[in-house]
């Protein structure tokens, strides 16, 4: 992790003209000039945070794709969830509580950083943007809803369908996956089977099954959802509607 010896300006920051995003007002980019403490870049396999660490900023991704997951102390790890740019992390050191998970780049990533204890003061001054965060909570939280509904019923078939399409869903939003619905990540089968709860013998043959029936190709750095709808059927997974994301 280092320093940005040049970091954008809230003006130029490229979340504005994310296609999934909600742009700031000029007021509130004014404000976030103020707000901002600065930006910082990450290669892919570091950390950004370390579970039970006591935090004293929060981070908005702006480039790249972090995991956020939590590991039990016999090592063993559960993936929560996959940030996508826009994303805000660290905010449970926001309320003064260590953090309960880690997170780690998946790919190189550069994210703003914001001192925790403005926190306050943002969401006092600008009363919108503090209901865009807890917008963007309330969010997580369904997000987290629907993770424990995939393990608790869904089968290995339908969690992996479920992961492409959700992945795939999301970097559409954010602009990093193409129309035809690839998208470009590393992530390993190791990983998926850390995020579904399935073992990785299980999650190969169910990723090969996928493939045969041209549901989704997961290849090692490329996921292709062929044909969206019949994906989301299989998932039964509801696509978010047309509504614009805040940020941060």
């Amino acid at each position: 992790m280092h320093e940005v010896a040049n970091p954008y300006s809230c003006e130029n920051c490229p979340l504005q003209s994310r296609p999934g995003l909600r742009p700031l007002e000029p007021q509130q980019l004014a404000y976030m000039g103020e707000f901002k403490e600065g930006e910082i870049a990450l290669e892919g396999g570091e950390s950004l945070l370390e579970q039970g660490e006591e935090g004293n900023r929060l981070y908005t991704l702006i480039e790249g794709v972090l995991i956020r997951f939590r590991t039990l102390d016999d090592g063993r790890r559960q993936i929560v969830s996959f940030m996508f740019p826009g994303d805000l992390s660290g905010l449970q050191g926001a309320f003064d509580e260590p953090a309960s998970h880690s997170v780690e780049a998946l790919t190189n990533a550069r994210l703003c950083t914001f001192k925790r204890r403005d926190f306050i003061e943002l969401i006092s001054q600008h009363p919108r943007l503090g209901y865009d965060i807890t917008w963007l909570a309330a969010k997580e939280e369904r997000l987290l809803e629907d993770h424990i509904v995939a393990l608790g019923q869904r089968s290995a078939r339908e969690r992996v369908t479920y992961l492409a399409v959700w992945l795939v869903d999301r970097a559409l939003e954010t602009g990093l996956a193409a129309r035809d619905n690839v998208l470009h990540l590393p992530i390993k089968q190791a990983q998926i089977a850390d995020m579904l709860g399935l073992s990785l013998v299980h999650t190969n043959r169910t990723i090969r099954q996928l493939e045969r029936e041209g549901l989704v190709i997961w290849k090692s750095r490329e996921i292709c959802v062929p044909d969206m709808d019949a994906a989301c059927k299989v998932a039964q997974f509801d696509r978010d509607d047309n509504s614009l994301r805040p940020f941060i």
